[in-house]
């Protein structure tokens, strides 16, 4: 009898299904609060017009290689120039995704000897990046500097002598609390390290002008910053931002850059009035930090929890079956919640992860709550 070549598969499914962590894909469907759409510049207007009058002028959809053969444009180098002037940098390099940026700033720029210190709660990509590292890496303690400092101090007494690598979120995506970025960056100057910051959840929604919560540390020679294009900018990439030599080596020696089609010069192109919109259109930030605000405290208010102080609210429920039926139950009130399961998060931390957009209303959040209200009931009693 010949093996079912399926059976590993089925069975990793089966087992999937009975922790309560299946997946599959689901439409969008409902108010949403569920997106990184924060400014709601996905289908703006806008942005619709500017990539129609790029394709007006000629502005190809597809790239046709690599940005080292042909695939190179000069929508992308435009699109480099702009973001490196409105983020302060001296230089930018665009990836197709912010994955992909991630992965080659890990696999690539720390070297044999080095040392990579990342926040134990970073974003996956960067694991990617780490499966494919050169240096040493260790995690530290969440949100904790002085963990930081004493992890290079050992390592130093230990006889390290590489560069240091500090690696994380500026806002964490799943529980939107803040890196205390003042803290990393003094540590990373004190001991000549570099300070790299995924600025994911951030760019467009805080900094001066939109410009993230590392604003205040572009151009130094310590800092890089990963902007990802697909979130409040609406549209799609990465743009990692540093020194000149930092992004010259990138380029000739990420395997996820140099092997990789390159981003559609169509999105480069989008993408460039994005960042004219975030500058010129404050108001969008201020509204989405009242609305962040009102529900932060909706659901302190009603459900107790905690204010996570950014427009990312984490709901933590605990038990995989209970997040998926509180989701359920909102997603059947019209509320596009989804739930987050491990290995996403923690195992005993499934939650809801709400998220608040330019998309919700004042009306909607508090539709929203008492929604959430009921639910937990339901899954408390």
């Amino acid at each position: 009898m010949m093996q079912d070549r399926y059976a590993p598969f089925d069975a990793q499914l089966r087992g999937l299904a009975a922790e309560d962590r299946l997946r599959g894909l689901v439409p969008a469907k409902g108010h949403d609060f569920a997106s990184n759409d924060y400014l709601a510049l996905a289908n703006d207007p806008r942005l619709v017009n500017a990539a129609k009058a790029a394709l007006e002028r000629g502005v190809p959809v597809g790239s046709g290689g690599s940005r080292l053969l042909r695939g190179n444009h000069p929508e992308h180098e435009a699109l480099e120039a702009e973001a490196a002037t409105f983020f302060g940098a001296q230089s930018c390099l665009y990836f197709g995704s912010g994955y992909a940026a991630n992965l080659a700033l890990l696999s690539t720029l720390p070297q044999r000897g080095d040392l990579i210190l990342y926040d134990d709660l970073i974003h996956a990509s960067v694991h990617e990046g780490l499966k494919a590292r050169r240096a040493d890496a260790v995690p530290v303690l969440h949100n904790d500097p002085q963990a930081v400092d004493d992890a290079i101090t050992n390592w130093r007494a230990r006889g390290g002598k590489g560069t240091v690598w500090i690696v994380v979120e500026s806002l964490y995506s799943m529980d939107g609390d803040r890196a205390p970025l003042a803290d990393l960056f003094a540590i990373a100057k004190r001991h000549d390290a570099f300070l790299m910051i995924d600025e994911a959840h951030a760019t467009g929604v805080y900094g001066e002008g939109g410009r993230g919560l590392s604003e205040p540390y572009e151009g130094h020679p310590a800092m890089i910053a990963l902007h990802t294009c697909g979130k409040a900018l609406g549209v799609s990439g990465g743009l990692v931002t540093g020194d000149k030599r930092i992004i010259d080596f990138l380029i000739n020696r990420a395997r996820p850059f140099i092997f990789a089609t390159a981003p559609s010069p169509l999105n480069a192109a989008i993408l460039r009035e994005a960042l004219v919109m975030v500058a010129d259109t404050p108001v969008r930030r201020t509204r989405l930090a009242m609305l962040a605000h009102h529900a932060n405290t909706n659901f302190a208010n009603r459900l107790g929890i905690l204010p996570s102080g950014s427009q990312i609210i984490p709901v933590i429920i605990g038990e995989n079956a209970a997040a998926m039926h509180v989701a359920q139950r909102l997603q059947g009130a019209g509320f596009d919640c989804r739930a987050v399961r491990p290995p996403t998060v923690p195992a005993g931390t499934a939650r809801l992860r709400i998220s608040i957009t330019l998309h919700a209303t004042l009306e909607g959040i508090d539709q929203l709550t008492e929604e959430m209200v009921l639910a937990m009931q339901e899954v408390t009693a």
